[in-house]
Order: structure tokens, then C-alpha cells, then sequence
């Protein structure tokens, strides 16, 4: 399949603790394309592998006041391996397929970068968490289909300043997609 993901990461991505005080750590969201590969290891059971371009995210670190203390950046991939079940010979109308899989994500960050002239380095860890996966085909042709799907990612990542722990950033997304699937 390929296609395109909107990461959406909830809404409180948590505190970092730094000499120079606790921040409230807020990440924006991006959109990218996407590519996956599933092989059918039974009937209805697949083995899904996703991957995509790099996401790039956005941050603020904001005091106790809501002000905004320092901005920054990031990129990341996410590569996710499911174990999904599709709802196929089902007889739905429009013989569309639902699915749900489970699987893991194993996030990488790379390019963090403060954007302020404070000579600070940041550094995010890799991440590993569980993954859910559901969506829906939509066949227009024999091997052809137009997938709709959402997946949450728990995605956690220790955050170093200048090398010092500051804590952990907890990103754990809503991915959202479209994409043209081809069967073989």
C-alpha cells in the first residue's frame, strides 16, 4: 500500500525538568507519505510492516504560566510491524474489509534541534511500544482498494539536555492514513 499519515500526538506530551526550570512540552503534528507491505501468512491473517518518509515535529517548551520559554524541532520514523485479521468473505455491503491488527513501533529520532541561540543540545532516545492498527478497504477493482485506516502508537522518549536527564516526552499519536492498496 502506499499512501499518506497524519501523526497527530495527544495533547499532553509531558514535563521536562531542567536547571533552568520544569517545562510543559507541547509537539505539533505532520503529514507524510507512507508505504506497507502485508504478506498472508493464513486466510485472513496478515504480517503488516509500515514505513514512511521522515515525520518532522515542532515543539514548544512552556513554563508554568503557558509562556514559551524555547521552540525546537525534530524528525522521526516510526517503522511499525502488525500482526493484523481482515474481515474478508464476510459478505459486507460494497464488499468493503475491515481489519484491526497489534503489533510494535520502533521509533527512532534524529536532527533534534533547539531553535535559540543558547549553545544547549538535545537529545531524544529511540522509543519501543505497542502499536493498534484498524481500517477499512475499499475495493474498486479485483486487486485494487482504497484503505482508510487510524492507528494509536505509544510512543515514549527519554529527553538529555547538554547530556543531563531531563525527562520523558510522551508523544503516543493518532496516525491517521489513506492509501492505494495493490494485491499480488
Amino acid at each position: 500500500a502506499a499512501g499518506a499519515h497524519y501523526v497527530d500526538p495527544k495533547s499532553d506530551n509531558g514535563t521536562v525538568s531542567t536547571a533552568l526550570g520544569d517545562f510543559a512540552v507541547d509537539v505539533d503534528g505532520d503529514v507524510r507519505p507512507t508505504i506497507s507491505g502485508e504478506y498472508f501468512i493464513a486466510n485472513n491473517v496478515g504480517v503488516e510492516l509500515l514505513a514512511a518518509i521522515p515525520f518532522h515535529h515542532d515543539f514548544t517548551l512552556n513554563d508554568a504560566d503557558g509562556k514559551e520559554i524555547f521552540t525546537g524541532k525534530t524528525q522521526h520514523l516510526p517503522p511499525t510491524l502488525s500482526l493484523q485479521y481482515h474481515f474478508d468473505g464476510y459478505n459486507l455491503p460494497m464488499n468493503v474489509k475491515p481489519f484491526v491488527g497489534v503489533g510494535v513501533n520502533y521509533t527512532t529520532f534524529f536532527k533534534e534541534k533547539l531553535n535559540n541561540n543558547s549553545g544547549l543540545e538535545l537529545k531524544l532516545d529511540d522509543s519501543v511500544g505497542v502499536a493498534g492498527h484498524i481500517g477499512l478497504d475499499i475495493p474498486f477493482a479485483p486487486t485494487e482498494s482504497f484503505r482508510i485506516d487510524a492507528r494509536y502508537m505509544d510512543i515514549k522518549t527519554d529527553a538529555t539536555l547538554n547530556g543531563a536527564d531531563i525527562g520523558e516526552i510522551d508523544i503516543s499519536p493518532w496516525v491517521y492514513g489513506v492509501a492505494f492498496v495493490k494485491q499480488f
